[in-house]
């Protein structure tokens, strides 16, 4: 096992796109983290760069405690999984476990006790000797697990290791993934642009956009205290509810919309500096429910109506302003009608609309 340790990593191609911008971060010995973001962040880009199949243009990558950004991948004590299952279709599963130990000239004895180990904890004993067009794509993909736990290297890298699965075998083989880490306790970084498996994986994560670190956190503070709206939009599903206008103190705190709609804000605090300026204000889902007798409200139209079994979202148009509700199963007014909505003002989020800061930290 080994902890990783990027300073100022720096990507740039010969074409002067800039990949990633100075990235500096540390995953500790036996952490599981994420890298999450949009589809062009930069995630993969810093993970191949991590496993030595992109070259870095500036800063120092250690592993161990030992400077790599020359090192050959071969000779970074790293195990990759990519994205696609790159299996040889004419070996079996026993052989492709096998191939790797045998091209650094593993004896046999050590290479039939890791090929056992790993599919003992993989549950692909009974397959060791199906080929590959024979098992289904979570077998696989546990099979690319396989090839990968048996090198025993210090970090694990997983390239969006899922997204060629569907819903139901996601979140077996996330499972799995999770037990693993917690059965081995090896270093591991996964690159996801799914927030959930980022959530539900990641001890800790880091978001990215074009290229840029925007947070590091556990999921829940991530969730709870986004440094920005892009943190705050991008984690949560549905995502978070944004209102821009301006704050006034107008029997109580109440935000006024361009619009001429005015919400009740509550128990809201907000730094004072901000009353009458222009403001950004995030409201989960959960967070604005159907008013109770006596709550602050205000009326919104119901648009759409999505019952998911435990809970059901509910979608409203407040003067033109699309809004997400979360409730749990209850009897609600027809589509088109008004139903009355209260803000947790002691859950709400301020930012900076201009530069998208959250505010008050």
């Amino acid at each position: 096992m080994a902890n990783v340790q990027l300073d100022g990593i720096r990507k740039v191609y010969d074409n002067g796109q800039v990949a990633v911008h100075g990235a500096s971060f540390g995953i500790a010995d036996g952490e599981l983290m994420v890298l999450v973001g949009p589809s062009g962040c930069g995630k993969s880009t810093l993970l191949r760069m991590i496993a030595g199949l992109e070259e870095i243009s500036a800063g120092t990558l250690s592993i161990g405690g030992r400077v790599v950004n020359d090192v050959a991948p071969k000779d970074r004590d790293i195990a990759m999984v990519f994205q696609s299952y790159a299996l040889y279709p004419h070996m079996t599963v026993a052989e492709n476990l096998a191939f790797g130990l045998k091209l650094r000239r593993h004896d046999r004895a050590t290479i039939e006790r890791r090929i056992a180990a790993a599919a003992d904890t993989l549950g692909l004993t009974p397959m060791l000797a199906k080929l590959p067009k024979q098992l289904s794509g979570g077998q696989r993909q546990r099979v690319a697990l396989g090839r990968a736990l048996v090198r025993e290297p210090s970090v694990f890298l997983l390239d969006e290791p899922l997204s060629n699965l569907d819903a139901k075998l996601r979140h077996s083989v996330r499972t799995e993934i999770a037990r693993l880490h917690r059965q081995l306790g090896t270093t591991m970084i996964y690159v996801t642009h799914d927030q959930v498996e980022a959530m539900t994986l990641g001890q800790r994560i880091v978001v990215l956009k074009d290229g840029q670190v925007q947070q590091i956190d556990t999921p829940m503070a991530l969730y709870e205290r986004p440094a920005n709206l892009f943190v705050a939009g991008f984690l949560g599903s549905p995502a978070m509810n944004v209102l821009e206008g301006r704050l006034l103190r107008d029997d109580g705190l109440k935000l006024h919309l361009d619009s001429g709609a005015s919400l009740p804000l509550g128990a809201a605090q907000v730094p004072e500096a901000w009353l009458q300026r222009p403001i950004a204000v995030g409201v989960r889902p959960e967070h604005l429910q159907p008013a109770a007798d006596g709550a602050a409200a205000f009326q919104a139209r119901i648009e759409v109506i999505e019952p998911v079994g435990n809970e059901i979202f509910v979608n409203l148009d407040l003067a033109g302003q699309p809004l997400v509700s979360r409730v749990s199963p209850r009897p609600l007014p027809a589509l088109g009608q008004m139903l009355p909505m209260a803000l947790d003002g002691a859950c709400l989020h301020f930012f900076d609309p201009g530069s998208g800061q959250r505010l008050g930290d």
